[in-house]
Formats: structure tokens, C-alpha cells, sequence
């Protein structure tokens, strides 16, 4: 098919708008919603584009975008499962690597017959008359094996459609195609940034993930603030984990974890590291007031979380633990510590250190939640009720310390 020239001006300006975009590092969103409407600008008469990958996240398998004319784009997340859905098994997308096949392209008026695809009937009866979809594959290629529509692919899968009545026409596909390197690249560009962003801020934390990808990541680059360190600790756990199924103790794990992590960044916070069962935390929100205000506000709603967790637990006849939470204030030094073959973005200082003092009174205290006067200070006019347990005095702090705990009114 000879391709005349207003069409390749038009492959050329739209090659050189997504190769810019890939190296300026637009957003997935940004990228599709621009290039769909640069196929409408050039006269292309798509009703419909969608772009389906695999995603590397804890939480969900896959991502879609699916993009209408005059109403612009939708972004989805799919769960991981390990049976494909028969929604998916029906579609062409899935067909694309079932039958391992490079396209499918498929007029949608003038059939006598329904579309073996439900989606595209589906699609037809909206005013559909032509879809097209294919795939690029991020991985080197290879002919040994057929491709795998149950296994997660690296790459992306797309398709066209159209609602015109003579749908795509020769000219409208050779557009298509022949951006289409220039479009993967430009969306594995996007996806290798979100991947990066997400992993980064699940692995390390929201606000250590960014320092990380904004370029803090020499040993040795240490910063100074003042803020509120959050000790959570499960009571009875280790017990419990010596009597339970691995699998037991790592679903209860991850449901008290998750009440944690919830209510801190809920609050602002910053998870800084898991320590077995326990959760380190920083308050960092704006003065030492403020991160006050905010961390205990998190207590409270740990409080309300965890009982309300157990209470379900037990419904469920399922094993409960308790908690205990220690809050401390002071400067700390937060940055980069290790080797330089392995670097942790964490905290420490002396305040750090007087946190976990703090929280070694518990027992002896009998309080589920202790808070250092530096905390009550500076939260002042604070509605929680802060009442003194005494002072005492902690191991390597000169001064001794006037300790409180919050009460909180039953049920």
C-alpha cells in the first residue's frame, strides 16, 4: 500500500510528538489523551481507543485506558487473579495472544452475522462499524514458544475503534501503524515511571520514595528536622506466632499492619520501616505543633481501628492481639545510612533513640499508649486527654522524662 503525501506528514508530526513526549516523561493519561486527539485533529475517525498492560504492584495485575470521543479517557485497575475472568477470555485482546496472532481487524457493519467477540456486539450496537487491535510486546522477541494469554505480558495491547461509516480507511491504518513504535515506546516510557513511583513508594514509603526518585541517594546526605516518631508494636504476637500456621500469622500480620499504615498516612505520616510486628513512624506536616497534633490524632484512630479489627476477629473466630504505641518529639537526623551497595532512607538521633525507651515502659507502666512530655508540650490545646503517669527516668537521658497516656472514652 503506497502511502501518499499529506499522510506522511501526518505519520511524521505524529511521530515526533510522541517521541517528545516520551523524553519530556508524560503520564500514561496525558500521552493516550494527546495522541487520540491528534488522530481526530488529522482526521481519523476513532470513536473509541483502548490500551490494556500488566502491572508490577502489589495490589492490582493489570491497568486500562479506555478513551471516548467527547468524553476523553478513563483509567482502570484490574485485581490480580489466577484465573482469567470470562470477560477477558471472550475479548479480543485475548484472542490476540491465545491464537498468537499479530491483529484483528473486523468490520462491524454489513454482517449477517453477530461478532464471535461479545465486546464488539456490544460496540456495534453504540454505533460501532470498525475495530482493529494489536499488540507490542516489550521483550525481546522470540519463536520458541507461543505467547501465553493466562501469563502477565511485558508490553501493550490496543485497539482502534471507529464509528464512521466507511470505518478505518486505508489511510487511517497506515497512520496507525505506522506510529505505532513510536507510541509503545513512548507508553513504556510512561510505564517504567509509574512502575518506579509506585514500587518506590510501597517499598520505601511516600515520602522516602520521593526524596529517592528526586535524586537524594548519597550515602551520607543527612537532614535535620523536627518532628513526632511513632513507635506501634503488637503485644502477645510473638506468642501467638509460635502456636499458629504460617499463613494464619501472616494474614493476621498484614491485618493489623494495615490499620497502621491506614491511619498514619490517613494523618500525614510517614512510614519509615517494619520492624517484625511493629511500625516505625514520622510526623513531618509542618511545626512541631502541627506534628503533634497530627500523630496523636493518628492514635485515636488507631484506637478505633484496632478495636474495631478485633471485634471482627473475633466474629470471624479468628485470634486477637493488642498494641502499644509510644510518641516521641524531637530533632532527628533523616537520610541516607549504609554501604553503598545497600542504603536505607531512615532516621536517627536522639530522639529516635528516647522513642524506643519509651515504648520499653509499657509493661511496667501497664499502658497500651505513652507519650513523651516533648509531645504534650507542644500539643497543648490538643481535645485529646493526655494524662500523667509520672516521671522517670530513661536509660541514657540525663533528665528524667514526665510520660502520659490518652484516655479515650469506651465504645
Amino acid at each position: 500500500m503506497s502511502i501518499s503525501g499529506s499522510v506522511d506528514t501526518k505519520i511524521h508530526s505524529l511521530s515526533e510528538w510522541l517521541v517528545a513526549q516520551g523524553l519530556e516523561g508524560a503520564g500514561k493519561e496525558q500521552l493516550l489523551d494527546g495522541y487520540c486527539d491528534r488522530l481526530i485533529d488529522m482526521g481519523v475517525p476513532l470513536m473509541r481507543f483502548h490500551a490494556a498492560q500488566s502491572a508490577l504492584h502489589p495490589v492490582y495485575g493489570g491497568t486500562g485506558y479506555s478513551w471516548y470521543k467527547d468524553k476523553g479517557g478513563d483509567y482502570q485497575t484490574f485485581e490480580y487473579s489466577e484465573i482469567p475472568s470470562e470477560a477477558w477470555r471472550q475479548s479480543p485482546l485475548f484472542a490476540l495472544l491465545e491464537e498468537d496472532v499479530d491483529e484483528i481487524h473486523e468490520r462491524l457493519v454489513n454482517q449477517n452475522e453477530a461478532s464471535r467477540f461479545p465486546f464488539l456486539n456490544e460496540l456495534r450496537e453504540i454505533g460501532a462499524t470498525d475495530y482493529y487491535a494489536t499488540g507490542i510486546s516489550f521483550d525481546v522477541p522470540t519463536h520458541s514458544a507461543p505467547r501465553d494469554a493466562k501469563k502477565p505480558v511485558d508490553g501493550v495491547l490496543m485497539s482502534w475503534t471507529s464509528n464512521a461509516l466507511r470505518g478505518f480507511a486505508d489511510e487511517d491504518m497506515a497512520v496507525i501503524k505506522a506510529v505505532m513504535p513510536h507510541l509503545g515506546l513512548a507508553l513504556k516510557s510512561a510505564s517504567n515511571a509509574r512502575v518506579s513511583h509506585d514500587l518506590m513508594r510501597v517499598y520505601l514509603g511516600r515520602d522516602a520514595g520521593q526524596r529517592v526518585l528526586s535524586g537524594e541517594i548519597r550515602r551520607g546526605s543527612l537532614q535535620k528536622i523536627d518532628a513526632v516518631i511513632w513507635n506501634f508494636d503488637l503485644e502477645g504476637f510473638t506468642t501467638l506466632s509460635e502456636e499458629l500456621p504460617g499463613p494464619d500469622i501472616i494474614d493476621m500480620l498484614n491485618d493489623y499492619l494495615s490499620v497502621a499504615v491506614d491511619v498514619v498516612h490517613d494523618c500525614e505520616g510517614s512510614i519509615l520501616k517494619f520492624m517484625g510486628d511493629g511500625v516505625m513512624a514520622m510526623f513531618d506536616v509542618g511545626d512541631i505543633d502541627a506534628d503533634a497534633k497530627a500523630a496523636l490524632a493518628a492514635a485515636a484512630q488507631l484506637h478505633t481501628g484496632i478495636t474495631e479489627l478485633n471485634a471482627q476477629r473475633v466474629q470471624a473466630g479468628l485470634p486477637v492481639v493488642n498494641y502499644t504505641l509510644a510518641l516521641h518529639a524531637g530533632e532527628i537526623l533523616y537520610g541516607n545510612i549504609g554501604a553503598d551497595s545497600r542504603l536505607d532512607l531512615t532516621v536517627v538521633g536522639p530522639a529516635v533513640n528516647q522513642t524506643a525507651r519509651i515504648a520499653g515502659m509499657h509493661r511496667s507502666l501497664g499502658q497500651r499508649i505513652l507519650v513523651s512530655d516533648n509531645v504534650a508540650k507542644a500539643a497543648q490545646d490538643t481535645s485529646h486527654e493526655l494524662v500523667s503517669v509520672g516521671r522517670y527516668m530513661l536509660r541514657g537521658v540525663p533528665e528524667p522524662k514526665e510520660l502520659f497516656t490518652v484516655l479515650y472514652q469506651a465504645g
